[in-house]
């Protein structure tokens, strides 16, 4: 078992638990229910904006302790301030310490939009998603049977969600569906953890072409997203690189300011 499998056999045991819990009625209750999510394309097409996608994340299975005591908010919020298109916050808890209140404390932050990062596989975590103030989701391609990510990605269209599919290999990219508009290609391959910056450049070319690119892991240098925009890509994840450093915005603050040096004098 990798630990992809070893994930999604605890996630659908999390899942199975918070149904009883707290049941979809519950959920339907909260504020962020009856809030129109922002839009993660509009933000990303910005050419005004940076592109980047900011990650909040505590730790990894691959690294271990990231940054355990980082506040949410503040770093949040650093992140917008420093020029950030959006945020992704990790909700996960078993293997990436984080926790749902995680998102809803960047939500109640920051106006820009807030990707939910975690191993979706039923529907449940869908609406889950809408109830604790995300705008959009993550699926996982190499995680979902080609039915499974049509039907979460109907119910996110139907919540006003948008889903960023993300695949690591090209066998994954037939399972996008017309609700799709974001692409990421994931240079970290999620069953070994090793990281190939070449992925997503190998990839770029294979996707529709009315999709929106974005590039995941692996990105470490301005250049590297300079490089990337000169293939399509309009969308940056990038988590360790800024969460490593004792202040994240900061250090995201610097990258873009690096980035924006980079561009001016291509």
């Amino acid at each position: 078992m990798n630990i992809l499998d070893k994930i999604a056999a605890f996630k659908r045991k999390e899942v199975e638990e918070n149904k009883s819990l707290y049941p979809v009625k519950l959920l339907e209750r909260t504020v962020y229910f009856e809030t129109k999510p922002v839009s993660l394309s509009t933000y990303l097409l910005d050419k005004d904006k940076s592109g980047i996608i900011a990650e909040f994340k505590r730790k990894s299975p691959s690294k271990g302790n990231i940054n355990l005591y980082a506040p949410v908010g503040a770093t949040t919020l650093a992140y917008m301030q420093a020029g950030a298109s959006a945020l992704s916050v990790l909700t996960d808890k078993e293997f990436f310490g984080g926790k749902n209140t995680d998102l809803t404390e960047a939500r109640n932050y920051n106006y820009c939009p807030v990707l939910r990062k975690d191993f979706i596989i039923d529907e449940y975590q869908v609406i889950e998603a809408k109830s604790i103030g995300a705008d959009s989701i993550l699926l996982i391609g190499a995680m979902l049977r080609k039915e499974q990510v049509s039907e979460l990605a109907r119910l996110a269209a139907s919540l006003g969600m948008e889903v960023l599919f993300e695949i690591h290999d090209e066998t994954e990219i037939d399972k996008l569906c017309p609700e799709i508009t974001l692409a990421g290609i994931n240079n970290r391959n999620l069953q070994t953890f090793e990281v190939d910056f070449e992925n997503a450049l190998r990839l770029a070319g294979k996707l529709p072409l009315d999709v929106t690119k974005i590039a995941e892991s692996g990105i470490s240098k301005p250049a590297q997203v300079a490089q990337l925009k000169q293939q399509g890509f309009k969308g940056f994840l990038i988590g360790e690189q800024f969460m490593r450093e004792s202040l994240p915005g900061l250090a995201c603050k610097k990258f873009i300011r690096q980035l924006n040096s980079v561009q001016h004098v291509a």
